[in-house]
């Protein structure tokens, strides 16, 4: 069979930078291809406010928050719209997390290019309504619905199995309620939590990841994930060679000259967690810095500020890990990560990107 993958990733993933005017529906145009984006990840570089993730199937103006396990709000004082060739960011005087004047920020777009919605009853797709967009090039999917309180599947669009989805409690019936991701390879039933440093756990009411296909994703039910009349939103990523990168682990050698991590690509974007312990999440991306070692951190579990710690290379087929911190590269334990590509490692054409 031909090789084949995503010869443009901006196409699908783009990391772009963009300093804040504090001028109500600044515009920012995402680097690349000037994409629409469908799922949208903010954070401010240059101050201690929380990340900001938007959606086209919420509406841009829904706003949910990484490192908080607060519910759903609409806020016009953050995303205002998505446009043709970026979004809009509000003006800061409320909010600083996506237009305060002066402060740096960066963004991480994601691409989708077919809506769905799914009346279950009369499909025979998964036994839970949802409505949705997805990509089956980029291997992403945005998934919405409504809990019933007991065991059922829902659609997710793509033609392959999800590798990881990260689920949000959107409604406030129950109060707060965490962030939760499941993986594959995490094994059946296990969790994590995206706005806390803890490690997995394992419960009966999970998601089972085993009953995971290329058609359904399986729903538990748990409060994080399925609770009676609570409403839910779920980013699922499979992988595309030479794109993505998702689900994957290494074990840590607790060297600075740790693990090799091979993805097929240049990363753009790598998220990852250790999973034997309490660690936080950590991001790197290849604009913040462009440079190797990429020490310029932000981390997914709090609001806080850029930092800069020799943690890691980014590399023309993947990346290295460069200190034996917790976070990183502690010698046997787990850790697992999700990358997309700035560039494939190979073309379509079986042409090194190198070569050009």
């Amino acid at each position: 069979m031909a090789y084949t993958t995503v010869d443009d990733p901006t196409i699908y993933f783009s990391t772009t930078l963009y300093t804040g005017d504090g001028q109500q529906n600044r515009a920012v145009t995402i680097d690349g291809t000037g994409m629409q984006p469908n799922m949208l990840w903010i954070k401010s570089r240059s101050l201690g406010e929380g990340h900001v993730l938007g959606d086209s199937v919420r509406g841009a103006t829904k706003k949910i928050i990484p490192n908080d396990s607060e519910a759903e709000s609409t806020s016009a004082t953050n995303i205002a719209s998505f446009t043709s060739t970026g979004f809009t960011v509000a003006n800061g005087g409320v909010d600083g997390a996506v237009n305060q004047n002066s402060a740096t920020y960066v963004s991480w777009a994601w691409k989708t290019d077919t809506s769905f919605t799914n009346d279950a009853s009369g499909t025979g797709i998964g036994t839970i309504d949802s409505t949705g967009s997805f990509s089956n090039d980029s291997g992403v999917s945005i998934v919405t619905y409504t809990g019933t309180g007991s065991n059922g599947t829902i659609k997710h669009g793509l033609n392959a199995e999800p590798k990881i989805v990260i689920w949000k409690r959107l409604d406030n019936a129950a109060g707060a309620v965490n962030w939760i991701v499941q993986s594959t390879t995490l094994g059946n039933q296990t969790k994590l939590v995206l706005n806390t440093t803890e490690a997995t756990s394992t419960s009966s009411s999970f998601s089972e990841t085993d009953d995971w296909t290329s058609a359904l994703i399986d729903l538990g039910t748990y409060e994080g994930q399925n609770a009676s009349n609570g409403t839910y939103v779920a980013y699922c990523f499979a992988e595309k060679q030479g794109f993505s990168s998702v689900g994957r682990t290494y074990i840590g050698n607790g060297s600075s000259d740790g693990q090799f991590i091979y993805t097929g690509f240049r990363p753009a974007f790598v998220m990852l967690k250790n999973t034997t312990r309490a660690a936080s999440w950590l991001i790197y991306d290849n604009k913040r810095l462009g440079y190797n070692p990429d020490n310029n951190e932000l981390v997914a579990n709090t609001g806080a500020d850029e930092e800069t710690y020799d943690q890691i290379d980014i590399l023309s087929n993947g990346f290295k890990m460069k200190a034996n911190g917790t976070s990183t590269n502690l010698n046997g334990d787990t850790y697992i990560y999700m990358a997309f590509a700035s560039n494939p490692f190979v073309t379509s054409t079986g042409i090194p990107t190198t070569a050009f």
